[in-house]
């Protein structure tokens, strides 16, 4: 664990957005606590104004997760484990993301009855386990994605990958997985139209006011599988060819009884 930056491809485009919060950790000794706290952007609150840190788990025995974040802005982190690591470079990156998700878990956890999970809150876990935001400006692309027709928008459409959307994960079990990546990979995406790429902190104010808006983000049903080795550049084992794209184990066709997943205006925020 002493080394743990080079089990890290910086270059690989799931780090996108990562690289420089990754070069300001120490590069030896694993991150703890204290070393992220200080990535954490300047002022960041819970919805109940506590201020957020991380602190090793083992100080937290026992408290209730999302409630103790909400309350105390406390967010038990393990020692030496990669999970952790990850969720908190995501509250390093989306901070008003994450304040946000973790407001909406508390009120539903005071409104659900004992052993009851509604759909916002799957939504939400599915969301900061294994989502990522697909946002631009070519909507033939996005509706293909949300149609899960691979041939057009990993083949057909591939030139619009490098022009016209962008990628952004904010799943920490996602970026876990590329620690060693294998093709089946499949994250849950927010398919987002916007005329402009936006800026980072425009994004992340932006999915903030995204989840919070329950005629857009409610249920499982507002993310849209997406087999990330399918995105050009994406596979690090060699050419994307049509081989490649007909492994209908992993490039999975909607079924008949499913209707294609929402794509997000920016206007409807």
């Amino acid at each position: 664990m002493d080394d743990w930056i080079s089990s890290i491809e910086p270059d690989f485009p799931c780090w996108k957005g990562y690289s420089r919060l990754l070069a300001e950790l120490p590069g030896s000794g694993f991150p703890d606590a204290e070393s992220l706290n200080r990535l954490l952007p300047a002022g960041l609150v819970s919805a109940n104004d506590a201020p957020i840190q991380f602190v090793p788990s083992e100080s937290l025995p026992d408290v209730d997760y999302e409630r103790h974040i909400f309350r105390a802005g406390e967010v038990s982190t393990r020692k030496h484990n990669w999970h952790d690591l990850f969720n908190a470079l995501v509250w390093c990156r989306f901070p008003q993301l994450k304040v946000t998700m973790n407001a909406l878990h508390f009120d539903q956890l005071q409104r659900e009855k004992p052993g009851r999970r509604g759909k916002l809150r799957d939504a939400l876990t599915l969301l900061d386990e294994s989502g990522v935001i697909v946002a631009g400006s070519d909507m033939s692309l996005l509706t293909a994605l949300a149609s899960r027709d691979w041939q057009s928008a990993f083949v057909a459409q591939r030139s619009g990958w490098a022009e016209a959307v962008q990628v952004f994960v904010c799943g920490h079990a996602i970026l876990e997985k590329f620690l060693s990546p294998y093709k089946s990979i499949t994250a849950h995406a927010l398919l987002v139209y916007c005329s402009a790429p936006p800026a980072l902190h425009d994004l992340d104010r932006m999915l903030a006011a995204l989840v919070s808006d329950p005629g857009v983000f409610s249920s499982t049903a507002d993310l849209s599988p997406l087999p990330l080795m399918g995105i050009p550049g994406w596979w690090p084992r060699g050419g994307q060819n049509q081989d490649f794209y007909d492994d209908a184990d992993v490039f999975r066709t909607l079924s008949g009884r499913k209707n294609p997943s929402r794509v997000i205006f920016t206007g409807d925020i």
